[in-house]
């Protein structure tokens, strides 16, 4: 189980140095909420700091995958690290296309347990990033390779072009490798679940 450390202050500041001292930690090796209590009479506001250590969180996960060998019947091996806020998991087991699932069902399905489960606990949003074999990488590649031929298509030919829906994070990766052509424009258009991106040639 993971459980928050609690801490007080009348600046965030304050609070975090105490943090910070009790757990022994930088403010880089922690998440955080942040609450504060309303002033009253004779009493200023506090401000509340609720903690983690990013290593209880990583510890938590490694525990969380071993239970998995369990559910699939398969060995799971985990490598769980974290940079820039983001947790990567990269899996390997001895029969990764049932860990992976078709069209990377199984995976999508882990990322989202943990996730949950983390943010269940701890009430804070980690992303948590769950990879086996390089598979979401190299499908990643793929789809970054058919982007730029679409987006060499409309620069040659200056017709739009309309893209299938896809998710936010899709949609930034088209933004980004857009943005690395002269006078390609992209747009997202739409609701979610079927907001899509549109790509279009103008001149300067």
């Amino acid at each position: 189980m993971l459980t928050l450390s609690r801490f007080e202050g009348k600046t965030l500041e304050e609070a975090t140095e105490k943090c910070l001292e009790e757990l022994n930690v930088t403010e880089e090796q922690i998440y955080l909420k942040k609450s504060e209590t309303e002033a009253k009479l004779f009493k200023s506001k506090k401000i509340i700091i609720e903690v983690i250590k990013k290593q209880d969180i990583i510890n938590y996960i490694k525990e969380y995958i071993k239970e998995l060998d369990k559910s699939f019947n398969i060995e799971i091996k985990s490598e769980v690290n974290e940079n820039e806020g983001i947790i990567k998991v990269v899996l390997v087991s001895n029969n990764n296309p049932i860990l992976i699932g078709k069209d990377g069902k199984n995976i999508e399905a882990i990322q989202a347990l943990l996730r949950n489960s983390i943010r269940n606990q701890i009430g804070i949003d980690i992303k948590v990033n769950v990879d086996a074999s390089n598979y979401k990488k190299k499908k990643e590649e793929n789809f970054e390779r058919e982007i730029k031929k679409i987006l060499k298509e409309v620069e040659k030919t200056h017709m739009e072009t309309k893209l299938d829906p896809m998710n936010s994070y899709k949609r930034r990766i088209v933004h980004n490798l857009a943005s690395k052509f002269n006078n390609i424009k992209t747009e997202s258009v739409g609701e979610e679940p079927n907001r899509y991106t549109i790509i279009k040639y103008e001149e300067d």
